[in-house]
């Protein structure tokens, strides 16, 4: 078989509702040569079961199911399991909840080809019933120091060039951990291209840990704190996270932080 083009990453946490229809998502892209890595994180519901059946069905799915895990290990170190076995020219995240559009991945190569190491996107905002809650527009270029004001790369947009990044993985000892690992990315020099179609589908429940905003921005003031910057510059810039955050939240479209 063919090297795949994409490595997507999916950890799977009792996410029987809804990873169906996110698989279906990736199965529906214009690019086809991929491959998911779908780690289930000790789920007690069915979400095992449904995933081994589209499995089944199509190879390009692998399954790491360990049947002896009975106490979840966390997205971060389950998205690791992912990353290690991957064997796509890029990686990309998706969530066992949200959605791609058909031509994300495509946007995303085409960017790629051009010469990026890193990519994402625009997205847009649901509620658990799919209704609009509005547009998070990318920036069209990140730098480690605009990346100071709060994590602009939503998650489920992101992708990046293994070969570039052989060594990356997600952070288990702080949260929220997706910020902390494009900051490891960009901190070297890179920019991260941001593409301004909307490409994915971000869906926002209650109990979602990004939900939880008191923790969401203690996260962000622990990880500005262990990047070496000043108390001055750590201040301004978590200043503008809850700027950029708040924006985000009250606006139907916006530009600003991811977390």
């Amino acid at each position: 078989m063919n090297q795949p083009i994409f490595s997507v990453v999916i950890p799977i946490f009792n996410a029987e509702r809804t990873v169906e229809t996110t698989i279906q998502s990736l199965q529906s892209q214009s690019i086809q040569n991929w491959e998911a890595l779908i780690v289930n994180d000790a789920s007690k519901d069915c979400s095992a079961t449904l995933v081994s059946a589209m499995a089944s069905r199509d190879p390009r799915i692998r399954f790491f199911n360990d049947l002896k895990r009975t106490n979840p290990r966390g997205a971060a170190a389950a998205r690791n399991v992912g990353i290690e076995n991957a064997e796509g020219q890029y990686i990309a995240f998706l969530d066992a909840d949200d959605l791609w559009l058909p031509e994300k991945l495509s946007h995303q190569h085409t960017a790629f080809l051009g010469g990026a190491d890193i990519v994402f996107s625009s997205y847009r905002r649901i509620d658990p019933f799919g209704r609009d809650e509005g547009v998070v527009t990318a920036q069209s270029e990140v730098t480690w120091e605009d990346a100071l004001a709060g994590n602009p790369i939503g998650c489920l947009t992101g992708a990046y060039r293994r070969e570039r990044f052989r060594d990356a993985r997600m952070p288990t000892d702080i949260w929220p951990e997706d910020y902390r690992f494009w900051l490891d990315l960009l901190r070297g020099g890179s920019v991260a291209v941001g593409l301004p179609e909307v490409l994915a589908e971000y869906r926002v429940t209650s109990g979602s840990a990004s939900s939880n905003k008191l923790a969401s921005a203690y996260g962000v003031w622990r990880i500005l704190k262990e990047e070496n910057i000043s108390l001055v510059r750590r201040m301004y810039c978590f200043a503008g996270y809850i700027s950029s955050s708040t924006k985000r939240r009250t606006h139907p479209s916006s530009k600003g932080d991811s977390t």
